[in-house]
């Protein structure tokens, strides 16, 4: 997916959380470790529910932030990992998970904290604020439901 503006920025973001919680749900089924599978069908549960937040936030956000130009960053850094399913999560434990699935998360907040810094129009700033602070807190949301799965 060529990413340039901050409606592709959206759609990627969107696909990518759509298509981690299909692979997530995949390999729920295929893990053994129990705590593991609960874990996995936990996160797929948020990430298609995230998937639906940041879809909302293209809908209603002004055509003057979502054609706002981003190329820049990501000819500097290539954008995260494909949207396709590369993660062997069936093989991994519920901390190997959680890191690899915080990871994602963790580069989607850096990209949106980049995005904010560099916004020149109040709209753009207003909306990737608006997109960081709900990654921030779905990421710190996920991890206190993993932690407290692990606990048990």
């Amino acid at each position: 997916m060529q990413v340039e503006t901050l409606e592709d920025v959206l759609d990627w973001t969107t696909a990518l959380h759509r298509n981690l919680s299909g692979c997530l749900a995949d390999c729920a089924k295929a893990n053994d470790d129990k705590r593991a599978s609960m874990l996995l069908d936990y996160l797929a549960e948020h990430e298609q529910r995230l998937s639906g937040l940041v879809d909302q936030f293209e809908v209603g956000a002004e055509t003057r932030a979502l054609n706002t130009w981003c190329y820049d960053y990501m000819d500097k850094h290539p954008i995260l990992h494909s949207t396709r399913c590369d993660a062997p999560f069936q093989d991994m434990d519920a901390k190997e998970i959680m890191d690899v699935v915080s990871g994602q998360h963790q580069q989607v907040i850096d990209l949106y904290r980049y995005l904010h810094a560099r916004a020149d129009i109040d709209a753009t700033r207003d909306l990737m604020e608006k997109l960081k602070s709900l990654e921030e807190h779905e990421a710190m949301q996920m991890t206190q439901a993993a932690n407290r799965l692990l606990d048990l």
